[in-house]
Protein backbone atom coordinates (compact mmCIF):
# COMPACT_ATOMS: atom_id res chain seq x y z
CA UNK A 1 0.00 0.00 0.00
CA UNK A 2 1.76 3.30 -1.04
CA UNK A 3 -0.95 5.70 -0.54
CA UNK A 4 -3.17 6.43 2.09
CA UNK A 5 -6.40 9.44 1.98
CA UNK A 6 -10.05 10.11 2.84
CA UNK A 7 -13.04 10.15 0.75
CA UNK A 8 -16.08 12.36 2.26
CA UNK A 9 -19.78 12.18 1.21
CA UNK A 10 -20.19 15.59 2.43
CA UNK A 11 -23.63 14.78 4.20
CA UNK A 12 -25.43 17.51 5.70
CA UNK A 13 -28.37 17.66 7.94
CA UNK A 14 -29.91 20.52 10.41
CA UNK A 15 -30.66 17.80 12.76
CA UNK A 16 -28.95 19.21 15.77
CA UNK A 17 -27.01 15.40 16.11
CA UNK A 18 -24.94 16.68 13.30
CA UNK A 19 -21.58 18.73 13.03
CA UNK A 20 -22.39 19.84 9.72
CA UNK A 21 -25.93 21.62 9.25
CA UNK A 22 -25.57 23.56 6.07
CA UNK A 23 -24.64 22.98 2.52
CA UNK A 24 -21.80 25.98 3.72
CA UNK A 25 -20.82 23.63 6.76
CA UNK A 26 -20.09 20.90 4.49
CA UNK A 27 -18.23 22.69 2.19
CA UNK A 28 -15.90 24.55 4.47
CA UNK A 29 -15.15 21.72 6.65
CA UNK A 30 -14.67 19.97 3.73
CA UNK A 31 -11.85 21.94 2.80
CA UNK A 32 -10.80 22.20 6.96
CA UNK A 33 -10.66 18.40 6.80
CA UNK A 34 -8.30 18.14 3.69
CA UNK A 35 -5.76 20.71 5.35
CA UNK A 36 -6.30 18.54 8.86
CA UNK A 37 -5.07 15.84 6.57
CA UNK A 38 -2.10 16.67 5.03
CA UNK A 39 -0.68 17.94 8.01
CA UNK A 40 -1.36 14.43 9.56
CA UNK A 41 0.55 13.30 6.82
CA UNK A 42 -2.24 11.17 4.47
CA UNK A 43 -1.62 11.34 0.99
CA UNK A 44 -5.54 12.48 -0.57
CA UNK A 45 -8.64 14.06 0.01
CA UNK A 46 -11.35 12.70 -2.42
CA UNK A 47 -15.14 13.74 -1.83
CA UNK A 48 -18.24 12.29 -3.41
CA UNK A 49 -20.30 13.91 -5.78
CA UNK A 50 -24.71 13.85 -5.44
CA UNK A 51 -27.00 15.36 -7.31
CA UNK A 52 -30.58 16.69 -5.79
CA UNK A 53 -29.07 15.72 -2.74
CA UNK A 54 -28.04 17.03 0.99
CA UNK A 55 -24.29 16.35 0.06
CA UNK A 56 -21.56 17.91 -1.61
CA UNK A 57 -22.60 18.60 -5.31
CA UNK A 58 -20.40 20.22 -7.77
CA UNK A 59 -16.58 19.73 -7.01
CA UNK A 60 -14.31 22.16 -8.80
CA UNK A 61 -14.85 24.87 -6.60
CA UNK A 62 -14.14 22.79 -3.67
CA UNK A 63 -10.91 20.96 -4.95
CA UNK A 64 -10.18 24.45 -6.10
CA UNK A 65 -10.75 25.96 -2.52
CA UNK A 66 -8.48 22.75 -0.85
CA UNK A 67 -6.09 22.91 -3.14
CA UNK A 68 -5.07 26.72 -2.77
CA UNK A 69 -5.09 25.98 1.08
CA UNK A 70 -2.43 22.82 0.93
CA UNK A 71 0.19 21.87 -0.61
CA UNK A 72 1.07 18.13 -1.05
CA UNK A 73 -1.77 16.39 -0.76
CA UNK A 74 -3.66 14.77 -3.51
CA UNK A 75 -7.07 16.10 -4.32
CA UNK A 76 -9.56 13.92 -5.83
CA UNK A 77 -13.14 12.98 -6.52
CA UNK A 78 -15.15 9.72 -6.14
CA UNK A 79 -17.11 9.65 -8.19
CA UNK A 80 -18.80 12.26 -10.68
CA UNK A 81 -21.23 11.13 -12.47
CA UNK A 82 -20.83 11.64 -16.14
CA UNK A 83 -24.69 11.32 -17.21
CA UNK A 84 -24.66 15.11 -15.65
CA UNK A 85 -21.82 16.34 -17.16
CA UNK A 86 -20.88 18.73 -20.22
CA UNK A 87 -17.42 17.32 -21.31
CA UNK A 88 -15.94 20.04 -22.40
CA UNK A 89 -17.16 22.51 -20.00
CA UNK A 90 -15.95 20.34 -17.43
CA UNK A 91 -12.32 19.17 -19.50
CA UNK A 92 -12.31 23.26 -18.35
CA UNK A 93 -13.19 23.58 -14.95
CA UNK A 94 -11.26 20.37 -14.42
CA UNK A 95 -7.80 22.28 -15.99
CA UNK A 96 -8.30 25.08 -14.12
CA UNK A 97 -8.69 22.85 -10.71
CA UNK A 98 -5.39 21.12 -11.36
CA UNK A 99 -3.55 23.73 -12.43
CA UNK A 100 -4.63 25.61 -9.19
CA UNK A 101 -3.64 22.67 -7.49
CA UNK A 102 -0.12 22.29 -8.83
CA UNK A 103 -1.42 18.95 -10.50
CA UNK A 104 -2.36 17.15 -7.93
CA UNK A 105 -5.42 16.56 -9.05
CA UNK A 106 -7.41 12.68 -9.01
CA UNK A 107 -10.50 12.46 -10.74
CA UNK A 108 -12.49 9.21 -10.47
CA UNK A 109 -15.50 9.27 -12.45
CA UNK A 110 -18.43 7.13 -13.75
CA UNK A 111 -21.58 6.20 -15.13
CA UNK A 112 -23.21 7.04 -11.79
CA UNK A 113 -25.50 5.18 -8.97
CA UNK A 114 -28.97 5.48 -7.86
CA UNK A 115 -30.23 8.57 -7.95
CA UNK A 116 -32.56 10.71 -5.66
CA UNK A 117 -34.80 11.79 -8.55
CA UNK A 118 -36.02 10.01 -11.63
CA UNK A 119 -33.54 10.26 -14.02
CA UNK A 120 -32.14 13.46 -12.84
CA UNK A 121 -29.64 14.02 -15.61
CA UNK A 122 -32.32 15.23 -18.08
CA UNK A 123 -32.97 18.45 -15.73
CA UNK A 124 -29.50 19.05 -16.36
CA UNK A 125 -30.18 19.26 -20.29
CA UNK A 126 -28.88 15.64 -20.98
CA UNK A 127 -31.20 13.16 -22.78
CA UNK A 128 -30.09 9.54 -24.31
CA UNK A 129 -30.46 9.22 -27.95
CA UNK A 130 -32.68 6.58 -29.50
CA UNK A 131 -31.23 3.16 -28.52
CA UNK A 132 -28.86 4.41 -26.13
CA UNK A 133 -28.72 4.17 -22.27
CA UNK A 134 -28.05 6.35 -19.71
CA UNK A 135 -24.88 4.27 -18.96
CA UNK A 136 -24.09 4.70 -23.01
CA UNK A 137 -24.43 8.17 -22.91
CA UNK A 138 -22.10 8.81 -19.18
CA UNK A 139 -19.21 6.73 -21.68
CA UNK A 140 -20.44 8.34 -24.77
CA UNK A 141 -19.55 11.84 -22.26
CA UNK A 142 -16.55 10.26 -20.77
CA UNK A 143 -15.01 9.39 -24.49
CA UNK A 144 -15.19 13.45 -25.20
CA UNK A 145 -13.62 14.07 -22.00
CA UNK A 146 -10.77 11.70 -22.10
CA UNK A 147 -10.23 12.90 -25.88
CA UNK A 148 -10.05 16.79 -25.06
CA UNK A 149 -7.87 16.35 -22.30
CA UNK A 150 -5.05 15.07 -24.33
CA UNK A 151 -4.53 19.28 -25.35
CA UNK A 152 -5.02 18.42 -29.19
CA UNK A 153 -6.58 20.88 -31.06
CA UNK A 154 -10.40 20.45 -32.73
CA UNK A 155 -12.11 23.47 -33.33
CA UNK A 156 -12.00 25.90 -36.50
CA UNK A 157 -10.73 29.27 -35.41
CA UNK A 158 -12.55 32.06 -36.55
CA UNK A 159 -10.58 34.15 -39.39
CA UNK A 160 -11.60 37.57 -37.45
CA UNK A 161 -10.72 36.93 -33.65
CA UNK A 162 -11.40 39.25 -31.39
CA UNK A 163 -7.50 38.18 -30.11
CA UNK A 164 -4.84 36.90 -31.59
CA UNK A 165 -5.02 32.73 -32.36
CA UNK A 166 -1.91 30.62 -32.54
CA UNK A 167 -1.88 28.51 -35.66
CA UNK A 168 -4.23 25.51 -36.24
CA UNK A 169 -7.39 24.33 -34.80
CA UNK A 170 -7.65 25.45 -31.26
CA UNK A 171 -7.61 23.31 -28.28
CA UNK A 172 -9.77 23.82 -25.00
CA UNK A 173 -8.26 26.37 -22.46
CA UNK A 174 -6.81 25.98 -19.94
CA UNK A 175 -5.30 22.82 -20.17
CA UNK A 176 -3.53 21.04 -17.87
CA UNK A 177 -0.44 18.53 -19.09
CA UNK A 178 -0.50 15.06 -17.57
CA UNK A 179 -4.24 15.30 -15.77
CA UNK A 180 -5.78 12.73 -18.76
CA UNK A 181 -3.29 9.98 -17.04
CA UNK A 182 -4.66 11.10 -13.65
CA UNK A 183 -8.56 10.39 -14.74
CA UNK A 184 -10.10 7.10 -12.49
CA UNK A 185 -13.27 4.97 -13.38
CA UNK A 186 -15.18 4.28 -10.65
CA UNK A 187 -16.22 0.21 -11.62
CA UNK A 188 -18.59 -1.71 -10.37
CA UNK A 189 -18.15 -5.08 -11.33
CA UNK A 190 -15.40 -7.13 -13.13
CA UNK A 191 -16.38 -6.78 -16.65
CA UNK A 192 -16.37 -2.53 -16.08
CA UNK A 193 -13.28 -2.93 -14.82
CA UNK A 194 -11.50 -4.66 -17.70
CA UNK A 195 -13.11 -1.89 -19.81
CA UNK A 196 -11.54 0.87 -17.78
CA UNK A 197 -8.02 -0.48 -17.93
CA UNK A 198 -8.94 -0.65 -22.46
CA UNK A 199 -9.84 3.07 -21.66
CA UNK A 200 -6.52 3.89 -20.30
CA UNK A 201 -8.32 4.93 -17.01
CA UNK A 202 -6.86 3.94 -13.16
CA UNK A 203 -9.39 1.68 -11.17
CA UNK A 204 -11.28 2.97 -8.41
CA UNK A 205 -13.12 -0.05 -6.69
CA UNK A 206 -15.62 1.14 -3.71
CA UNK A 207 -17.42 -0.64 -1.03
CA UNK A 208 -19.69 -1.80 -3.02
CA UNK A 209 -19.87 -4.31 -6.36
CA UNK A 210 -22.48 -4.79 -8.25
CA UNK A 211 -22.55 -8.83 -8.70
CA UNK A 212 -22.21 -11.96 -5.98
CA UNK A 213 -20.27 -14.68 -6.76
CA UNK A 214 -20.58 -15.82 -2.95
CA UNK A 215 -17.04 -15.43 -2.11
CA UNK A 216 -15.71 -12.37 0.17
CA UNK A 217 -16.25 -9.45 -1.08
CA UNK A 218 -12.19 -8.33 -0.34
CA UNK A 219 -11.94 -11.69 -2.66
CA UNK A 220 -14.53 -10.62 -5.16
CA UNK A 221 -12.40 -7.35 -5.06
CA UNK A 222 -9.04 -8.46 -5.59
CA UNK A 223 -10.23 -11.14 -8.98
CA UNK A 224 -12.25 -7.38 -9.96
CA UNK A 225 -8.34 -5.60 -9.47
CA UNK A 226 -6.54 -8.43 -11.24
CA UNK A 227 -8.72 -8.84 -13.96
CA UNK A 228 -8.09 -5.02 -14.25
CA UNK A 229 -4.26 -5.27 -14.63
CA UNK A 230 -4.60 -7.83 -17.12
CA UNK A 231 -6.59 -6.31 -19.05
CA UNK A 232 -4.40 -3.13 -18.74
CA UNK A 233 -1.15 -4.92 -19.74
CA UNK A 234 -3.59 -6.98 -22.91
CA UNK A 235 -4.06 -3.24 -24.05
CA UNK A 236 -0.33 -1.95 -24.46
CA UNK A 237 -0.58 1.14 -22.22
CA UNK A 238 2.78 2.42 -21.32
CA UNK A 239 2.29 3.71 -18.08
CA UNK A 240 1.63 1.94 -14.57
CA UNK A 241 -1.94 2.22 -14.01
CA UNK A 242 -3.27 2.79 -9.98
CA UNK A 243 -5.83 1.43 -8.23
CA UNK A 244 -7.92 2.24 -4.94
CA UNK A 245 -10.06 0.68 -2.76
CA UNK A 246 -12.25 2.20 -0.18
CA UNK A 247 -12.59 0.93 3.31
CA UNK A 248 -14.91 2.19 6.49
CA UNK A 249 -11.86 1.77 9.40
CA UNK A 250 -12.36 2.86 12.72
CA UNK A 251 -9.39 2.19 15.36
CA UNK A 252 -10.90 2.41 18.88
CA UNK A 253 -8.18 4.17 20.42
CA UNK A 254 -10.34 6.09 23.16
CA UNK A 255 -13.38 5.82 24.77
CA UNK A 256 -15.67 8.10 22.29
CA UNK A 257 -14.57 5.81 19.10
CA UNK A 258 -16.04 3.01 21.35
CA UNK A 259 -19.20 4.79 22.47
CA UNK A 260 -19.54 5.22 18.56
CA UNK A 261 -18.21 2.06 16.84
CA UNK A 262 -18.57 -1.24 19.19
CA UNK A 263 -21.02 -2.59 17.18
CA UNK A 264 -19.14 -2.71 14.23
CA UNK A 265 -16.70 -4.66 15.82
CA UNK A 266 -18.52 -7.53 14.17
CA UNK A 267 -19.55 -6.48 11.14
CA UNK A 268 -19.89 -8.88 8.05
CA UNK A 269 -20.61 -8.31 4.10
CA UNK A 270 -23.87 -7.91 3.25
CA UNK A 271 -25.48 -9.17 0.31
CA UNK A 272 -28.40 -7.24 -1.34
CA UNK A 273 -30.27 -5.89 -4.21
CA UNK A 274 -29.31 -2.88 -6.19
CA UNK A 275 -30.49 -1.56 -9.67
CA UNK A 276 -32.33 -4.71 -10.74
CA UNK A 277 -29.28 -7.61 -9.13
CA UNK A 278 -27.38 -8.54 -6.59
CA UNK A 279 -24.58 -6.52 -4.82
CA UNK A 280 -22.69 -7.21 -2.03
CA UNK A 281 -21.31 -4.51 0.07
CA UNK A 282 -18.03 -4.59 2.28
CA UNK A 283 -17.88 -4.75 5.79
CA UNK A 284 -16.96 -2.27 8.21
CA UNK A 285 -13.45 -2.39 10.17
CA UNK A 286 -13.94 -1.51 14.26
CA UNK A 287 -11.64 -2.86 16.89
CA UNK A 288 -8.81 -2.09 19.06
CA UNK A 289 -5.14 -1.63 16.80
CA UNK A 290 -3.89 -5.36 16.75
CA UNK A 291 -7.06 -6.93 16.12
CA UNK A 292 -7.25 -4.40 12.85
CA UNK A 293 -3.90 -4.95 12.05
CA UNK A 294 -4.68 -8.96 11.77
CA UNK A 295 -7.88 -8.29 10.01
CA UNK A 296 -6.68 -6.05 7.58
CA UNK A 297 -3.47 -7.72 6.43
CA UNK A 298 -6.06 -10.54 5.39
CA UNK A 299 -7.85 -8.52 3.10
CA UNK A 300 -6.61 -9.55 -0.39
CA UNK A 301 -7.72 -6.47 -2.19
CA UNK A 302 -6.00 -3.78 0.24
CA UNK A 303 -3.21 -5.95 -0.51
CA UNK A 304 -3.55 -5.28 -4.51
CA UNK A 305 -4.89 -1.85 -4.35
CA UNK A 306 -2.02 0.84 -4.35
CA UNK A 307 -4.04 3.55 -2.86
CA UNK A 308 -6.19 3.52 0.02
CA UNK A 309 -9.62 5.66 0.78
CA UNK A 310 -11.27 6.01 4.19
CA UNK A 311 -14.74 6.86 4.47
CA UNK A 312 -15.69 8.98 6.61
CA UNK A 313 -18.00 10.03 8.99
CA UNK A 314 -18.10 13.75 7.92
CA UNK A 315 -21.39 14.85 10.04
CA UNK A 316 -19.44 13.88 12.89
CA UNK A 317 -17.08 17.10 12.13
CA UNK A 318 -13.59 17.84 11.07
CA UNK A 319 -11.67 17.02 14.94
CA UNK A 320 -13.17 13.32 15.06
CA UNK A 321 -12.57 12.62 11.25
CA UNK A 322 -9.10 13.95 11.74
CA UNK A 323 -8.79 12.09 14.72
CA UNK A 324 -9.60 8.89 12.69
CA UNK A 325 -7.63 9.31 9.89
CA UNK A 326 -4.66 9.98 12.19
CA UNK A 327 -5.93 6.70 13.94
CA UNK A 328 -5.32 5.15 11.25
CA UNK A 329 -1.77 6.09 9.86
CA UNK A 330 -0.13 6.05 13.42
CA UNK A 331 -1.69 2.64 14.60
CA UNK A 332 -2.88 0.56 11.47
CA UNK A 333 -0.45 1.52 8.31
CA UNK A 334 3.30 0.88 9.32
CA UNK A 335 2.18 -2.19 10.07
CA UNK A 336 0.19 -2.51 6.98
CA UNK A 337 3.40 -1.59 4.30
CA UNK A 338 2.49 2.32 4.35
CA UNK A 339 5.14 4.10 2.46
Amino acid sequence: MKKIGFLSFGHWSPSSQSMVRSAQDALLQSVELAVAAEEAGADGAYFRVHHFARQLASPFPLLSAAAARTSRIELGTGVIDMRYENPLYMAEDAGAADLISGGRMQLGISRGSPEQVIDGYRYFGHVPTEGETDADMARHHTQLFLDVLRGEGFAQPNPRPMFANPPGLLRLEPHSEGLRDRIWWGAGSRATAEWTAEQGMNLMSSTLLTEDTGVPFHRLQAEQIQRFRDAWAAAGHEREPRVSVSRSIFPIVSDLDRQLFWRERHSTDQVGHLDGGDARFGRTYAGEPDKLVAELAEDEAIAAADTLLLTVPNQLGVDYNAHVIESVLTHLAPELGWR
